[in-house]
């Protein structure tokens, strides 16, 4: 798979060539990420941090609350690994300071360790100072502390002339099962395709800013089909996860797909299919995913109008239940609520609202039996997700917020701000 690469210098996206000349500028990371984000997880590069003159900590906190990255970059120590993984970053990246001591100290399944060489040997500073150690060594010493390797091949970063494939094999052998990821000259699809067979995953800058390889190329190096006629099965599912439909895409319709950010699939009667272009129910494409063997993809999309199904369901297996019902319910509620209704007066009114989340938090804190605290459970939900919709707040905005506190490895302490009571 791909990882696409943002590097940043002076507030800015760049590349460089040997990791010395600057070759482009691209400017705002922000809409990079919003683009980048649909391969799946980007790599995030803080060069100034890198080279100790600087860093762009504020524009990477940005780009973490619209992509899932992992950072790198002037990583030296535990405190500046511990704040990047409490930020968000759903790895870090760490160079220099990728030393047993102070691996052990951060969970492993979160750690990458960087190994930067110029003709097989390892060099760091920024890729300024070599060590004299060959890339296996290194790797090897530090493979049982990592989940994974960056492993850039210096000499190749940024000149868009291919990477060395034949050092590919030996490097994640040697990784064992710590996953490798290459970088430094990976050009074509093919280089991704062949990286994939060997192991590896391929993280891919200067050929995608220069429009060299197209993202949705670089995405579906790895893909394959079993079918005749080679479209690649897509499931299409909301920010939730909940499966929307099939759908069927080739490489015109991925093209399309990530161009314009949107659900478009290949229609085997109308060939390019843009949901909702005719009918409004259209589709915001956050993410591409394969699945474990390559040969479905998965589109995790926002969306719109009336739901995905041509019958005017939401889903081609019928409306959603639970959670997803309310939240349709409550958001419709919102824009047309009958006369009188009691989810009219909730929305209308915040001061009933926010006595009722009161007085329903302090019966679910009293509720005990398994039957007491799922009524009073539902009746909690219901007027937190009233709340929700009274403030434009999705069920999935809640979620990725969930998911960006699981990330935290500081914890707090947890304690009571103040006591419920019944008065």
């Amino acid at each position: 798979m791909i990882i696409p690469s943002i590097d940043l210098m002076d507030g800015q996206t760049v590349q460089l060539v040997g990791g010395e000349k600057k070759a482009l500028d691209a400017g705002d990371p922000v809409p990079i990420a919003e683009r980048f984000r649909l391969a799946g997880e980007i790599a995030v590069i803080d060069l100034d941090a890198a080279l100790g003159r600087g860093n762009n900590r504020e524009l990477i906190e940005r780009v973490l609350r619209v992509a899932s990255c992992r950072v790198g970059g002037g990583i030296r120590d535990i405190e500046t690994a511990r704040r990047w993984l409490d930020a968000g970053a759903r790895r870090i990246i760490l160079g220099t300071a990728a030393r047993p001591d102070i691996l052990r100290e951060l969970p492993r399944e979160r750690l990458i360790a960087s190994v930067d060489a110029k003709e097989g040997d390892v060099v760091v500073e920024g890729w300024t100072k070599k060590t004299g150690r060959p890339i296996l060594e290194r790797i090897e010493e530090l493979r049982d502390y990592v989940s994974g390797f960056l492993v850039t091949f210096v000499e190749r970063e940024g000149r868009l002339g291919g990477t060395d494939l034949s050092r590919v094999e030996a490097i994640v052998k040697a990784a064992g099962k710590a996953r490798v990821t290459i970088a430094g000259g990976v050009t074509t699809p093919e280089e991704i395709a062949e990286l994939h067979r060997l192991g590896a995953d391929a993280q891919v800058g200067m050929a995608i800013y220069t429009g060299k390889m197209h993202l949705a190329d670089a995405i579906a190096a790895p893909l394959r089909s079993d079918r005749p006629d080679g479209l690649w099965p897509t499931v299409v599912c909301d920010e939730r996860g909940l499966a929307l439909g099939l759908a069927y895409s080739n490489m015109d319709s991925l093209r399309a797909a990530v161009d314009r950010q949107l659900g478009v699939y290949h229609s085997r009667k109308r060939g390019l299919w843009v949901k909702g272009e005719t009918s409004g129910a259209t589709q915001k494409l956050f993410a591409i995913t394969p699945d474990c063997d390559a040969d479905t993809i998965r589109f995790i999309v926002r969306q719109e109008g009336d739901g995905f199904c041509h019958l005017d369901q939401w889903t081609c297996f019928g409306d959603p239940a639970g959670l997803a019902r309310l939240e349709q319910t409550l958001a419709a509620r919102k824009q047309d609520a009958p006369q009188g209704s009691y989810t009219a007066r909730l929305l209308s009114d915040s001061e009933l609202l926010a006595a009722k989340l009161t007085e329903e938090a302090s019966e679910l804190a009293r509720a005990t039996t398994p039957g007491d605290v799922t009524g009073e459970a539902a009746d909690m939900l219901y007027f937190t997700l009233v709340a929700m919709a009274r403030a434009g707040v999705r069920l999935a905005d809640v979620e990725r917020e969930l998911d960006r506190r699981a990330l935290r490895i500081t914890r707090r302490p947890g304690n009571a701000k103040n006591r419920i009571t019944d008065e």
